[in-house]
């Protein structure tokens, strides 16, 4: 078998929007992966293959000859997809936000467990990066009593809309022991990010944030999450979208807070990450393959906070320019 047909060293990408191309660039220029597998689905991945060069070719990105592949397509197309790389043997790194693609990847956890696959769920900016922040907040208490978090911005068009959607649709929290859901707008609560995005009002949405956390902390009483919009955002959820969506996205912010007990205390710990989510999820979508690849997730599907070293993971990020910061004095 050559280097170049050797699944420990080949990545698919399904999906090369504004998320996925960013993954494929990623993973093309990572040391140990010789090809980056991009399907051939219309003038857009025959544009980034050519920009890629020989790191790059055009095929089929869930085969028996590659090792991992990165699902950034629509919402509602993962779950197949994930279902076809595990018969493969295929690693899958799903970057979905959508409430039925997670709950769906993740009870293939069996399915996956059994044929050794390895399946990373919601890899994106958030829930993903927010995921590895709310693991890494974890370690500096000795309890977890709650967790929140909060998102602003969209990457790209696909994302823009499910964000959209999201707000429309029920919300999902875990609360006291029993999972509850809430009218999607509702729960407006200020939020303050890292500058230049600063304070924003924050609602509930359909988040699949904490279906990903809860398993990671299993002693929470409260994981929960919002989204930020504004006045006209909440009243036209219901309405399909009036303006056409940015086609890279903006400037976007996370929030994660972790409130708990230290050496008997109650403590809360707040971190944020500032970035263009759609540059932030490729990044986190292509690191997760790659750790994929390199054997350091175990078998199963779940998400990023139950598995991953957040020190290594977020350092790495780092080198691509995605960094967190804590804030001091906030609560």
């Amino acid at each position: 078998m050559s280097p170049a047909s050797d699944p420990r060293r080949t990545a698919g990408v399904l999906g090369v929007g504004a998320t996925g191309a960013r993954a494929a660039r990623q993973l093309s220029s990572a040391d140990g992966i010789d090809s980056v597998v991009l399907a051939a689905h219309g003038e857009r991945p025959l544009a980034l293959q050519r920009s890629l060069g020989s790191a790059a070719r055009i095929g089929e990105p869930i085969a028996a000859d590659v090792g991992v592949v990165v699902l950034a397509g629509p919402v509602g197309a993962h779950l197949e997809a994930a279902r076809r790389a595990i018969d493969l043997g295929v690693d899958v790194v799903s970057t979905s936000d959508a409430i039925s693609d997670v709950e769906g990847l993740l009870a293939l956890d069996g399915r996956a467990r059994a044929a050794g696959v390895r399946v990373v769920v919601g890899a994106g900016f958030s829930p993903g990066l927010s995921c590895v922040l709310a693991r890494h907040l974890a370690d500096w208490v000795d309890e977890v009593d709650e967790i929140h978090l909060s998102r602003f911005g969209t990457g790209g068009p696909a994302c823009a809309r499910q964000h959209h959607r999201a707000l429309a649709a029920r919300a999902i929290d875990w609360r006291d022991g029993e999972w509850v859901r809430r009218r999607g707008g509702s729960g407006r609560e200020l939020s303050v990010f890292p500058d230049p995005v600063g304070s924003l009002d924050c609602y509930r949405a359909a988040l699949p944030d904490a279906l990903l956390l809860r398993p990671a902390f299993p002693g929470a009483a409260r994981i929960a999450a919002r989204q930020a919009a504004n006045r006209r955002q909440r009243l036209l959820a219901l309405l399909p979208m009036l303006r056409r969506p940015h086609p890279e996205g903006r400037i976007g912010a996370i929030r994660v807070e972790v409130r708990g007990r230290r050496a008997g205390e109650v403590v809360c710990e707040v971190v944020g990450a500032i970035d263009r989510p759609a540059v932030a999820a490729g990044a986190v979508a292509g690191l997760a393959a790659r750790w994929c690849l390199d054997g350091r997730f175990e078998p199963g599907a779940a998400g990023l906070a139950p598995r991953v070293e957040p020190v290594p993971f977020l350092q790495e990020l780092s080198d691509f320019g995605v960094r967190a910061a804590v804030f001091v004095g906030v609560a």
